[in-house]
């Protein structure tokens, strides 16, 4: 069992919750048991990268603690990201944000594993600005541009042309 520590991304007015949860891949190979606190809401994101790897729009939720079983293949992205998915499906995994020493910051996993996700609300969309026409997003959540997201992280090299 892979053991890996997940460090959340929550608004101080958001409480966690610490209900175990397990999701897994298409083919079942891989399974992701949240262990600890995680964020019950969704972001999404709209880069270039997040287009190519998802076909249109990446969604992801922050957990504090997760347990991975089965063979996870990973594809360091950019400078700061590493993506993760099922060797043997394909399956997208997660996205794991790197800090310049190689330590992980924080991991973003994929929803959709996750039955229990379902009715989980959207937190907050960035990369609006490029957003495919297919995928604009309604609602009453945080919206951040490229520009907006980017000045407020350094470490983001900039989206792909």
């Amino acid at each position: 069992m892979q053991q890996a520590a997940v460090v959340p991304n929550q608004p101080a007015n958001k409480s966690p919750s610490v209900e175990a949860i397990t999701g897994q891949c298409l083919c079942g190979g891989v399974r992701i048991t949240l262990t600890g606190d995680h964020d019950p809401r969704i972001g999404a994101c709209h880069c270039r990268m997040c287009q190519r790897w998802t076909g249109g729009l990446f969604l992801c939720f922050t957990a504090a603690a997760v347990d991975v079983t089965g063979e996870v293949a990973r594809y360091r992205s950019s400078s700061f990201a590493e993506r993760a998915f099922c060797p043997r499906c394909g399956t997208h995994l997660w996205f794991r944000d790197v800090a310049e020493d190689g330590e992980t910051r924080s991991y973003e996993l994929m929803p959709g594993l996750f039955d229990a996700a379902n009715p989980w609300p959207l937190r907050s969309e960035i990369y609006v600005d490029r957003a495919m026409a297919s995928v604009r997003l309604q609602g009453d959540h945080r919206r951040k541009s490229r520009a907006e997201y980017e000045a407020e992280n350094p470490f983001v090299a900039g989206d792909l042309v």
